[in-house]
């Protein structure tokens, strides 16, 4: 295990939980891309579009919460996959408990891609199949 990307992931959790957006930003390289679903634009590129993602998602939150459960990184020392037990309390007080899973990829100490990955099944029409077959297999089990 590369002891640096270890650090500069435990970093960037800590920036986040701390709503540090400087901290946050310089860990991400110029043109980094952050996919994650919980933003309004789930898809971010570079540092001017990832600072106001971020920038909003403190404005809407009372607190960021990170535990790392598992972490796996590449023989190059450059990628990341951590799971988490996410805890996170929303300005109107609602607690946010979620396993997630992030990718981390690196190039010259900084972080070029993040992505999120929550449990969540498929949505729209899918979505909607999907929840009445798991309705339709509780009911046909008693």
């Amino acid at each position: 295990m590369d002891k640096f990307l270890h650090e500069l992931i435990t970093r960037t959790f800590a920036a986040v939980e701390a709503k540090d957006l400087d901290g946050m930003m310089s860990v991400f390289a110029d043109d980094a891309v952050v996919i994650d679903p919980h933003f309004p634009t789930p898809q971010m590129q570079g540092k001017a579009d990832i600072t106001e993602g971020f920038r909003r998602a403190i404005t809407g939150m009372r607190s960021f919460g990170y535990i790392i459960v598992n972490y796996f990184e590449s023989e190059n020392g450059q990628r990341a996959a951590v799971e988490t037990a996410t805890h996170h309390v929303v300005k109107q007080g609602m607690k946010l408990n979620f396993p997630q899973v992030f990718i981390f990829e690196t190039a010259d100490g900084l972080i070029t891609r993040m992505q999120a990955y929550e449990p969540y099944g498929p949505h729209g029409i899918v979505g909607f199949f999907l929840f009445f077959g798991r309705l339709k297999n509780r009911f046909l089990k008693k």
